[in-house]
């Protein structure tokens, strides 16, 4: 079956760096598409950034500059680049497939203090 499991969470001062990781398993990952969401408490889940199979990337306004996603399909694994850490980014942090059906991940803990 589908897994995605995401990994590099943790506690950061603000303006501090961080990179997640999402190993995926399970199906093709080069031909599919790759999104990371996140969700602050309280918040619904918000789309953060997402890479296509060709490697093409978009960004939510509130992490462009900041952020970056990246792929390498020979470890199946998708990227979460975050750096300029502010404390309104403090959420759950969760990979997604994108093409076709949606799975998610378990989700990593970010957590920025001020």
């Amino acid at each position: 079956q589908v897994q995605l499991v995401e990994s590099g969470g943790g506690l950061v001062q603000a303006g501090g760096s961080l990179r997640l990781s999402c190993a995926v398993s399970g199906m093709i990952f080069s031909l599919n598409a790759m999104g990371w969401y996140r969700q602050a408490p309280g918040k619904q889940r918000e789309w953060v950034a997402s890479i296509t199979s060709g490697g093409s990337t978009n960004y939510a306004n509130s992490v462009k500059g900041r952020f970056t996603i990246s792929r390498d399909n020979a470890k199946n694994t998708v990227y979460l680049q975050m750096n300029s850490l502010k404390p309104e980014d403090t959420a759950v942090y969760y990979c997604a497939t994108i093409t076709g059906r949606r799975y998610w991940g378990q989700g990593t803990q970010v957590t920025v203090s001020s």
